[in-house]
């Protein structure tokens, strides 16, 4: 079973993407920050993270650039799932290797169809 990490520093949030990759067949672990996320993945990689942009401490953008820089995450598949929905942050986010960018409020099924798509999972 795929893993999926979620990085967001709402609880709420996090709770509701849980709960929607877990129905959507994922096993999932969660982190309210990028460092605690940057722990998790080098202690066990996941096969896909769904990122926050804005969280305390360092930001997505930071961890997207850090795994970036690391031959063992350098493919590691990242959706950046985010409020700033304007141009300039999701150009941004995809020039540092994101692989995907949805801004907040979402479709839970088109999440959902995105992350099987790079995970080539069918829905």
């Amino acid at each position: 079973m795929p893993e999926v990490l979620v990085v967001d520093d709402e609880p709420n949030i996090l709770l509701s993407l849980e709960f929607l990759m877990q129905q959507a067949g994922y096993k999932v672990v969660t982190a309210p920050d990028a460092e605690q996320a940057a722990v998790l993945i080098a202690g066990h990689c996941p096969d896909l993270v769904l990122l926050d942009i804005s969280l305390p401490g360092m930001s997505g953008f930071d961890l997207l650039d850090q795994l970036r820089q690391q031959p063992d995450t350098q493919k590691l598949p990242v959706i950046m799932l985010t409020a700033h929905g304007r141009e300039v942050e999701k150009e941004k986010g995809l020039a540092l290797g994101a692989n995907d960018y949805i801004t907040k409020p979402f479709s839970t099924r088109d999440l959902v169809s995105r992350v099987d798509a790079l995970l080539n999972t069918p829905t």
